[in-house]
């Protein structure tokens, strides 16, 4: 299907958004992978990895919940 085919739908929530269905896979894969890290790496490497993973949904669904595109393009920069 063509880009301009494609019917856009309302986004109600954050949850609506590709890019956040996107970064929660990439959250699930990071888990997954560094489950087979070092263990010595697991205060180390793997924190990072992984709450360098989660900021990014959560960038996302903080900034959907502020009042205006200002300050919703305000988080989307810190990606």
């Amino acid at each position: 299907m063509k880009e301009k085919d494609k019917k856009e739908t309302p986004v109600k929530s954050h949850k609506d958004l590709r890019v956040w269905k996107e970064s929660m896979l990439l959250v699930e894969n990071i888990y997954k992978i560094t489950d087979v890290f070092p263990q010595s790496e697991l205060y180390g490497l793997v924190s990072q990895l992984r709450r360098a993973s989660v900021s990014v949904p959560s960038n996302i669904s903080e900034g959907c919940g502020r009042k205006g595109n200002k300050e919703l393009s305000r988080f989307y920069i810190l990606l």
